[in-house]
């Protein structure tokens, strides 16, 4: 055994047996990562190798590596579609693949380890391990990285803007020169101030996390002084940074600048600075600079072009005005195009307070419109985005445009168009209405404490804007894939009575008899799942086939569970359930999953745990599935099963 300075020896070639470790881990759920982890370990054994598999699935790391096991392995294999630290590797051969490939290719990856390049010590990032070739690409790499910044970004949002309307709330007063001012030193001054940090600090944290996920930690400070640097126009001669706009743009520079940086071949006397000062110092210097000369100057120029043309509409039709208004308005929250739209107006405040009447109506659509669609239609959302979106009516009510941001970033193609939407709309009715508004600020707030005139039809301005943006946000996102209810109140089911305590029952009691189905009759995945659902009501636990439907659809669209090797286990936590239940349907022709593999699920498992307390308890359940339904002789008498009691038996030695 070679030391960890050096790299192995090319183990493996002279027949000798290995010391392997890997990680196997995915973004969403638990089933492909134990998949994967048994499917490398049956491999290795098979070949004779010795292999320990460290697990990082929802329910957190289990057999974690020690440093022993990393002092004394010949190579490691990281099978994941997230993120993994791979720092603790250096030294050693790394080979980086998705987790498809640990299910599918086991004994080609203990193969390729054997000459896999010997890990430098940084940590790689997710789109690094895509270049493995296990991992999606396009769309999919790219929306990881996304929704990392996202996921980083949304508590500084909802911090920042929480307490900015809390302080305007309770210490502001209208001002004619100032919209609503709070007064210096006092109490509710410093809590504005602190609030003002953290959407000060927002842009560079989702700038900085989406480059942190292309290229890991090297990447994290270019992409967030970047950020800082799109959000902070002065820099560039801009009246207005670019927003969140800009740091999406400015985090995927980031990331992919210093991914060539890695590339780049140097002396080895070098390499140990090049991940703490090397590629930070160089990759920071060249995009800030990049984004001043080249990026900062068309923004600069677009803020400079969009006043004079406003300035050259006043005479326009109110109508038109407001539209125009609110479209830029609602673009961008916080860009150069809102921003422009938001000081034309209050550049007239004095002169003429209809156009900031305009602004302000469209100002409070976007946030209240995004926390309405999470209210109209939970189950399309996420629980962090159920929170983001409460929060987001909140900063809405005191003209904080920017608590829309973090459904825009996720969501742009869908959430933007649907936000200027209610934009134009609340704008044009507020214009209509020659609704006044005599200081520069925006949102239901500004009418509460008496800067506005006509205040009934400003009410009736923002609340036909702001159903307006939520309609079109849940039918472009209904037309984009994400599965809507039914219409129509849903059915409960009625009360069935529980089956007695002396039949076979399985993972807990979860399974019975009666959630047994030997031939399911759908030919396709969401009818599978509806009929499914329905078989799930016999237990009395549901209480809405429709919503359970719903949520477990909605869980299809974060990625299929067709598992592979025929096999599917769809899952949802939903209000719809009482208490944990889980289904068993055969399929004798199979059901289209969209499973890695192409095979077509013949076996399906379903599962729906309530979400109020829900806890890691369909994490275990699916962890216990995965393990067994990899056994081919567990699967093959399963499929063979004759009747209802054969299978039950056969269930019950999933433990």
């Amino acid at each position: 055994m070679t030391s960890p300075a050096g790299p192995p020896p090319a183990a493996g070639s002279s027949g000798r047996r290995l010391k392997l470790l890997a990680v196997t881990a995915c973004p969403t759920g638990i089933a492909h990562t134990y998949m994967a982890a048994e499917k490398l370990v049956q491999a290795a054994q098979a070949l004779g190798h010795e292999i320990k598999v460290e697990t990082q699935g929802s329910i957190g790391a289990e057999n974690v590596l020690t440093d022993n096991d990393v002092r004394d392995a010949d190579g490691v294999i990281i099978a994941a579609d997230k993120d993994v630290d791979r720092s603790r590797f250096a030294g050693k051969r790394v080979l980086v693949v998705g987790v498809a490939e640990g299910i599918h290719h086991p004994e080609q990856l203990i193969e390729q380890v054997q000459s896999a390049p010997v890990h430098g010590g940084d940590g790689g990032g997710i789109l690094a391990g895509a270049a493995g070739g296990g991992a999606r690409r396009g769309r999919g790499v790219t929306y990881k990285a996304l929704m990392n910044g996202v996921s980083y970004m949304i508590p500084f949002v909802v911090v920042g803007g929480l307490l900015i309307a809390v302080s305007l709330a309770l210490g502001g007063h209208p001002n004619a020169s100032g919209g609503l001012v709070i007064p210096d030193g006092s109490f509710w001054k410093h809590v504005n101030d602190i609030g003002a940090i953290g959407f000060t600090l927002m842009v560079p944290i989702l700038s900085g996390y989406i480059a942190y996920a292309i290229a890991d930690r090297p990447a994290l400070v270019p992409g967030m002084i970047g950020g800082w640097i799109a959000n902070t126009g002065a820099l560039y001669g801009s009246k207005s940074g670019a927003g969140f706009i800009g740091a999406i743009v400015t985090g995927f520079l980031a990331g992919y600048l210093v991914l060539w940086i890695k590339k780049v071949r140097v002396p080895r006397f070098v390499r140990p600075i090049m991940p703490i000062i090397v590629i930070p110092v160089v990759a920071t210097s060249a995009l800030g600079l990049f984004f001043i000369y080249v990026v900062g100057r068309p923004i600069a120029w677009v803020f400079e072009h969009l006043t004079d043309w406003l300035g050259s509409l006043t005479g326009a039709s109110a109508a038109l005005l407001g539209v125009l208004l609110g479209l830029m308005i609602a673009f961008d929250m916080g860009g150069p195009v809102n921003k422009t739209a938001f000081l034309f107006g209050a550049g007239l405040v004095s002169k003429n307070p209809e156009i900031m009447g305009m602004c302000a109506a469209a100002i409070p659509v976007p946030p209240l419109g995004q926390g309405l669609a999470t209210l109209l239609r939970r189950r399309m959302f996420d629980e962090q985005e159920r929170e983001t979106g409460l929060a987001a009516l909140f900063m809405g009510f005191f003209g904080i445009t920017e608590g829309a941001i973090p459904f825009a970033a996720a969501r742009p193609a869908r959430v933007i168009p649907a936000n200027m939407l209610g934009g134009a709309v609340a704008g044009a009715v507020a214009g209509l209405a020659a609704v006044e508004d005599s200081v520069p600020h925006g949102g239901p707030i500004v009418a509460v404490l008496g800067a506005v005139s006509g205040v009934p039809m400003f009410f009736v301005a923002v609340a036909i804007g702001a159903v307006v943006t939520a309609l079109a946000t849940v039918t472009l996102m209904s037309l984009g894939g994400t599965p809507v209810a039914a219409g129509g109140p849903a059915a409960a089911a009625p009360p069935v009575a529980v089956p007695p305590a002396a039949r076979a029952e399985v993972l807990s009691g979860y399974l019975t008899e009666r959630t047994v189905s030997l031939g399911l009759a759908a030919e396709g995945k969401e009818a599978a799942i509806r009929e499914m659902a329905e078989l799930l009501a016999g237990t009395g636990r549901v209480t809405d086939v429709d919503a359970l439907t719903t949520a477990a659809l909605a869980r299809e669209e974060l990625g299929t569970t067709g598992l592979g090797e025929e096999i599917a286990i769809p899952h949802a936590k939903t209000g719809a359930v009482s208490a944990p239940v889980v289904a068993f349907a055969r399929s004798g022709a199979g059901i289209e999953w969209g499973a890695l593999d192409g095979t077509r699920a013949r076996l399906i498992f379903m599962i729906a745990v309530p979400e109020a307390a829900a806890g890691d308890e369909h994490l275990r359940i699916l962890a216990l599935l995965a393990r067994k339904l990899l056994d081919p002789g567990f699967r093959g008498r399963l499929l063979a099963a004759a009747g209802t009691d054969e299978v039950m038996g056969i269930l019950e030695e999933i433990r």
